[in-house]
């Protein structure tokens, strides 16, 4: 039987969340940009030009990540850490050094995460990064669940397989966690990235919520900012991640 959560302190998630009113009864929308720190220009423009309410993941191999991380959490972004995981076609495609893999052992496995969680403070969780193989593996992903879980962090499953298993095994492990709906810019162009927020702004009416990850592409930026202040008028409330947190059903 996996062991209840802990007890005790604020978890992390909800000491670093941004404020939201949780009686807002409007569809909610969160829209998260990843892969943040690997260039200062779109990584400025995030922090800078896009809404306070918009999450932004940063990858654990970003240089000068403290301070990112700093002038994203100023500006009122919440802020994640993009957590290397294997691809199916692995190692073709390669996430880096520290990537989580299924072939290690449950100990190395941690080991990596923890370099990735010991990179920066002040996150509310973290997100995969690639991983369609890792996140479809429930011995793999347990491990990390439950480190994630006692650190008090979030995970949000970016959904980049169907076979993913992560969110319900998180609900069972009792890890908070959000799951992405829509990945806004494949391809990144103005037509497919318009249609793709139609279709988020369809799930949030349809079912309450909606997760966007969108990466730092100019064009994407440019879609955001046309989109994103049109959702107040449509009565959708853009939120935080954590405004998400665990009001998604398993899938």
């Amino acid at each position: 039987m996996t062991p209840p959560p802990p007890a005790g302190p604020t978890p992390t998630w909800q000491r670093f969340a941004r404020p939201f009113n949780a009686d807002d009864p409007r569809p909610r929308v969160a829209v998260i940009v990843v892969e943040l720190g690997l260039s200062s220009a779109a990584t400025e423009a995030a922090i800078q030009h896009l809404p306070a309410p918009v999450t932004l993941a940063f990858s654990p191999y970003a240089d000068g990540l403290e301070q990112w991380l700093n002038l994203a959490r100023a500006a009122g972004h919440e802020v994640l850490l993009g957590l290397p995981m294997e691809p199916a076609n692995f190692p073709l495609r390669d996430p880096g050094p520290r990537t989580l893999l299924t072939s290690l052992s449950p100990q190395q496995n941690l080991e990596r995460l923890d370099w990735v969680l010991g990179r920066a403070s002040g996150i509310v969780g973290v997100t995969n990064h690639m991983g369609s193989r890792f996140t479809a593996s429930t011995d793999a992903l347990r491990p990390v669940m439950l480190r994630l879980r006692d650190r008090g962090l979030m995970f949000v499953d970016a959904r980049t397989t169907p076979r993913s298993v992560a969110a319900g095994l998180a609900s069972s492990l009792g890890l908070a966690r959000a799951i992405n709906d829509r990945l806004i810019d494949e391809p990144a162009a103005r037509l497919p990235i318009d249609t793709q927020l139609a279709d988020v702004e369809r799930v949030a009416k349809e079912t309450g919520n909606a997760v966007a990850i969108g990466q730092p592409y100019p064009v994407t930026f440019e879609r955001l900012n046309a989109w994103l202040p049109t959702l107040e008028g449509k009565g959708i409330a853009l939120a935080p991640i954590t405004a998400l947190v665990n009001r998604q059903p398993d899938r």
